[in-house]
Protein backbone atom coordinates (compact mmCIF):
# COMPACT_ATOMS: atom_id res chain seq x y z
CA UNK A 1 0.00 0.00 0.00
CA UNK A 2 2.68 2.48 1.25
CA UNK A 3 4.68 1.62 -2.59
CA UNK A 4 2.18 4.77 -4.16
CA UNK A 5 4.35 7.23 -2.30
CA UNK A 6 7.29 7.89 -4.05
CA UNK A 7 10.20 10.23 -2.11
CA UNK A 8 11.61 12.57 -3.79
CA UNK A 9 15.48 13.41 -4.01
CA UNK A 10 16.55 12.03 -0.42
CA UNK A 11 13.85 12.15 1.18
CA UNK A 12 12.73 8.45 2.74
CA UNK A 13 9.61 6.56 3.79
CA UNK A 14 10.06 5.05 7.01
CA UNK A 15 6.98 2.97 8.55
CA UNK A 16 6.90 3.46 12.39
CA UNK A 17 7.43 0.11 14.86
CA UNK A 18 5.06 0.28 17.62
CA UNK A 19 6.52 -1.86 20.46
CA UNK A 20 4.64 -5.07 21.79
CA UNK A 21 2.54 -4.58 24.41
CA UNK A 22 2.96 -8.35 25.77
CA UNK A 23 5.67 -10.75 25.04
CA UNK A 24 5.22 -14.32 23.89
CA UNK A 25 4.46 -15.76 26.81
CA UNK A 26 1.45 -13.30 27.52
CA UNK A 27 2.63 -11.36 30.02
CA UNK A 28 1.87 -7.45 29.41
CA UNK A 29 4.76 -4.99 29.76
CA UNK A 30 4.88 -1.75 31.44
CA UNK A 31 5.45 1.13 29.33
CA UNK A 32 8.56 2.44 29.50
CA UNK A 33 8.96 6.21 29.81
CA UNK A 34 11.73 6.67 26.94
CA UNK A 35 10.51 4.91 24.63
CA UNK A 36 12.83 4.67 21.58
CA UNK A 37 11.51 5.79 18.28
CA UNK A 38 12.28 3.36 15.59
CA UNK A 39 10.75 2.63 12.15
CA UNK A 40 11.28 0.11 9.22
CA UNK A 41 12.76 2.33 6.17
CA UNK A 42 9.81 1.20 3.48
CA UNK A 43 11.12 3.42 0.04
CA UNK A 44 13.85 6.03 -0.19
CA UNK A 45 14.44 8.70 -3.11
CA UNK A 46 17.19 8.46 -6.18
CA UNK A 47 19.41 11.42 -3.99
CA UNK A 48 20.04 15.00 -4.55
CA UNK A 49 22.38 16.61 -6.85
CA UNK A 50 25.53 18.55 -5.70
CA UNK A 51 26.49 21.75 -7.32
CA UNK A 52 28.47 19.91 -10.18
CA UNK A 53 25.19 17.95 -11.20
CA UNK A 54 26.66 14.50 -9.62
CA UNK A 55 24.16 12.45 -7.72
CA UNK A 56 24.61 12.15 -3.66
CA UNK A 57 22.29 8.34 -3.15
CA UNK A 58 21.05 7.97 0.22
CA UNK A 59 22.79 6.01 2.57
CA UNK A 60 19.78 3.86 3.44
CA UNK A 61 18.44 1.07 1.66
CA UNK A 62 14.55 -0.36 1.51
CA UNK A 63 14.47 -2.69 4.80
CA UNK A 64 16.60 -1.13 7.08
CA UNK A 65 15.52 0.06 10.60
CA UNK A 66 16.38 3.61 11.39
CA UNK A 67 15.71 5.66 14.37
CA UNK A 68 13.02 8.62 14.33
CA UNK A 69 13.62 11.84 16.01
CA UNK A 70 10.39 12.81 18.63
CA UNK A 71 9.62 15.43 16.94
CA UNK A 72 10.96 15.00 13.50
CA UNK A 73 9.25 14.82 9.91
CA UNK A 74 6.14 14.54 8.69
CA UNK A 75 3.67 12.16 9.47
CA UNK A 76 1.19 10.65 7.15
CA UNK A 77 -1.39 8.18 7.61
CA UNK A 78 -2.10 5.23 4.98
CA UNK A 79 -4.75 2.31 5.75
CA UNK A 80 -4.41 2.65 9.78
CA UNK A 81 -0.28 2.53 9.30
CA UNK A 82 1.76 5.63 10.50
Amino acid sequence: MAKRLIPALNRVLVEKIIPPSKNHAGILLPEKTNKLNSGKVVAVGPGARDRDGKLIAVSVKEGDTVLLPEYGGTEVKLADKE
